[in-house]
C-alpha cells in the first residue's frame, strides 16, 4: 500500500503557479507576433527597404522593452495604483513582461505605417516614447483598478476592453495613422495632379506567413487573457471556450469580409486584403471576445472585414496619407469599431445598461484616440521642425536598406551555393557544378572575332539565368557582368493588383548578362545565350553583338585582346 504523501504546498500556492506559468506561456506566444510582424511589414515594402523593416521590429522590442522596464511600468502602476496590466495582479515580473508585450505590439504597428521614408532615429526615439510615457497613460487611464479608471470616473461605467482591441491595436493603428500624416507620402506615392500610384511590395509570400504567424500568436492576447482574468476557477474552462470560439470566429470572417468586398469592386480576389482582413477581425474582436454571442462574432469580424478596403481607400484617396501596411483600417478603425460594438453584441448579463456602456465605449475611445493622436502629432511635428523625420530624397530614392544600414537585402543573382566562387579541390566550380581543370575559366590563345575584342549583350528572363551561365561555361567563356534591368519590347502588358488596386505592369523585369571575348567567337556565345534562355513564349529577350574597340587590365596594365 502506497503511504499518502503530504503536499508540500498549499492550493493557493499551486493555483498561483499554474496561473503565472499560463501566463509566461501565452506571453512568449504574443511576443513571437513580432515575426510576424516583421514578415508581414518586410513583404509590403520594397525590396531596397526590407532590412530597415526587419531591423525596426528588431530595435522596437529591444529598446521599448527596457524602458518600458525601466520607466514606463512605474508610470503606469503609479497612476492606476494597483498595477499596470490584468495579469497577475500589481507588480512582479511576470507581470511586467506580460504588461511589456502587450506594450511592444501598440509600438511595432506603427513601424509599418512609416515604412520607406522614416529616419531610423526618429522612429526608435519615437517607440522610446510611447514605452516610457504615451502607452502607459493609457492603460492607467483604462486598465486601473476598480473605480479608478478614468472612463469610469467620468461617466460612472468602466470601459470595456478585455485584451487590448482599443487600448493596443487600436492605439497603434492611430498612432500610425498619425505619424504618416506628419511624414508626409513616399515621393512616388501620389502623381502631381493628385492621383495614387500603386507601389507593390516585394513578397506576397512574406505578407501571408507574417499574417498566419500574427493569427497564431493572437490567441496569446485574447485566449491567454481570458485565463489570466479568471483567476478564481469559477467559469474558466467557459471563459476560454468561448474567447477562442470568437477570436477564431472574427478572424474567418474578417477574411471572408474583405476579400468579398475586394470580389465585388474589382472582379477578383485580393490576397493581401484578405490576409489584412484577417488581421482586421481579430483586432476588432479583441477588445470583446470574453463577452461576445457567437453571431456577435460573425458580425464583428465581418463588418470589420468590409470596413478594410473602404477605409483604407479613403485614407489614401481621399486624405492622402500614405499608410504602407494599411495599419490604420487593420487596427486603428477595425480596434474603433469592435470595442464600439460590444454592448450590441454583449452576452446576457455582460453590461448592466447597453446604452451606458455605449457611452462609456465612446468615452474611452475618444479619450484614448485623442491622447494617442496629440502626442504623436506632437513628437513627429518636432521631429519634422528639426529636419529628422525624414530621410533625404536621395536616400529615400536608393532605398533605407543601404543608407541607414550600409546593407543590401538581395545582393546577389543566380543560385548562391555553387556560385563562381566555389571550390572544389582547387578547382573552380561554376553553377550547376561545371568544372574547369587548372582553375582556368576561360580557355586563352585561340584567335577569334577576326582578332578584334567584341561585347554579347543579352536581356533574359531572370528565371533563365542559372542555365545561361551554364551556357557560357559551357563553350569556354563563363566571365559575366550580370544586371537586373527592366524594359519594354514585343511581351506585351500586364495587370498587376495590390491590394486591390489594378496597375498596368508595361516594363518587365529582364536581367542583362554582358560578356566581352577575344579567343572566343561571338557568335558561339550568342547561340549559347539564345539556347539556354528560350522558352519559345514572348518575352525571351534579345542577344546582340558589339564591337569593343580596345580593353585595358587594370591589375597587370595589359591592352588589347590579352586583357580580356
Amino acid at each position: 500500500m502506497i503511504d499518502a504523501l503530504v503536499l508540500q504546498a498549499s492550493a493557493e500556492e499551486m493555483a498561483a503557479a499554474i496561473n503565472e506559468t499560463w501566463i509566461l506561456t501565452v506571453t512568449f506566444l504574443i511576443f513571437f507576433m513580432h515575426a510576424g510582424f516583421a514578415m508581414l511589414e518586410a513583404g509590403q515594402v520594397r525590396s531596397k527597404n526590407v532590412a530597415n523593416q526587419l531591423t525596426k521590429n528588431m530595435l522596437t522590442w529591444a529598446v521599448g522593452v527596457m524602458v518600458f522596464f525601466v520607466i514606463g511600468t512605474g508610470i503606469a502602476s503609479l497612476a492606476t495604483g494597483a498595477g499596470f496590466s490584468p495579469a497577475a495582479g500589481a507588480g512582479g515580473y511576470v507581470s511586467w513582461l506580460y504588461g511589456a508585450v502587450f506594450a511592444m505590439t501598440a509600438a511595432t504597428i506603427v513601424s509599418g505605417a512609416v515604412a520607406g521614408r522614416a529616419k531610423l532615429r526618429a522612429y526608435i526615439t519615437y517607440t522610446f516614447l510611447l514605452a516610457a510615457v504615451i502607452y502607459p497613460v493609457v492603460i492607467a487611464m483604462t486598465w486601473a483598478s476598480p473605480g479608478a479608471g478614468l472612463v469610469e470616473q467620468l461617466v460612472g461605467t468602466a470601459f470595456a476592453d478585455f485584451a487590448g482591441g482599443m487600448i493596443v491595436h487600436g492605439m497603434g493603428g492611430i498612432a500610425g495613422l498619425t505619424a504618416a500624416a506628419i511624414l508626409g507620402p513616399r515621393m512616388d506615392r501620389y502623381t502631381d495632379g493628385g492621383s495614387v500610384n500603386v507601389i507593390p511590395g516585394h513578397s506576397m509570400t512574406f505578407a501571408v506567413l507574417g499574417t498566419l504567424m500574427l493569427c497564431f500568436g493572437w490567441y496569446g492576447f485574447n485566449v491567454g487573457t481570458a485565463a489570466a482574468f479568471a483567476t478564481g476557477g469559477s467559469g474558466l474552462e467557459g471563459t476560454l471556450g468561448q474567447a477562442a470560439m470568437t477570436t477564431t470566429v472574427a478572424m474567418a470572417m474578417g477574411a471572408i469580409g474583405s476579400a468579398a468586398v475586394a470580389l465585388l469592386r474589382s472582379g477578383k480576389v485580393d490576397t493581401l486584403y484578405t490576409a489584412n482582413g484577417m488581421l482586421a477581425g481579430l483586432a476588432a474582436i479583441t477588445a470583446i471576445p470574453n463577452t461576445t454571442h457567437w453571431w456577435g462574432a460573425i458580425i464583428v469580424g465581418t463588418l470589420a472585414g468590409i470596413q478594410l478596403p473602404i477605409v483604407f481607400d479613403f485614407v489614401s484617396e481621399r486624405l492622402k496619407i500614405d499608410d504602407v501596411c494599411a495599419v490604420f483600417p487593420v487596427h486603428g478603425s477595425a480596434g474603433v469599431l469592435g470595442a464600439l460594438l460590444m454592448p450590441f453584441v454583449a452576452l446576457p448579463g455582460a453590461v448592466d445598461s447597453i446604452t451606458s456602456q455605449f457611452i462609456a465605449q465612446v468615452v474611452g475611445v475618444v479619450i484614448i484616440g485623442g491622447w494617442t493622436l496629440t502626442m504623436t502629432a506632437l513628437i513627429w511635428f518636432v521631429f519634422k521642425l528639426a529636419g529628422q523625420a525624414r530621410v533625404s530624397p536621395d536616400h529615400e530614392q536608393e532605398g533605407l536598406d543601404i543608407s541607414e544600414h550600409g546593407t543590401n537585402t538581395y545582393p546577389e543573382f543566380g543560385r548562391g551555393s555553387s556560385g563562381p566562387t566555389a571550390t572544389d579541390g582547387g578547382r573552380v566550380v561554376t553553377d550547376d557544378g561545371l568544372v574547369e581543370e587548372d582553375g582556368i575559366v576561360r580557355p586563352d590563345g585561340g584567335v577569334a572575332n577576326d582578332g578584334g575584342i567584341r561585347m554579347v549583350m543579352a536581356f533574359i528572363r531572370p528565371d533563365k539565368l542559372s542555365d545561361v551561365k551554364q551556357g557560357l561555361a559551357e563553350v569556354g567563356a563563363p566571365s559575366l557582368t550580370v544586371t537586373n534591368v527592366s524594359g519594354r519590347g514585343s511581351q506585351p502588358a500586364k495587370k498587376g493588383q495590390w491590394r486591390g488596386e489594378e496597375y498596368s505592369v508595361d516594363l518587365h523585369q529582364k536581367v542583362k548578362v554582358e560578356c566581352v571575348v577575344a579567343d572566343i567567337p561571338a557568335e558561339d556565345v550568342a547561340e549559347a545565350i539564345q539556347a539556354a534562355g528560350k522558352t519559345g513564349e514572348p518575352g525571351d529577350g534579345k542577344v546582340f553583338i558589339l564591337p569593343v574597340e580596345d580593353a585595358y587590365q587594370i591589375r597587370t596594365g595589359e591592352v588589347g585582346t590579352s586583357a580580356v
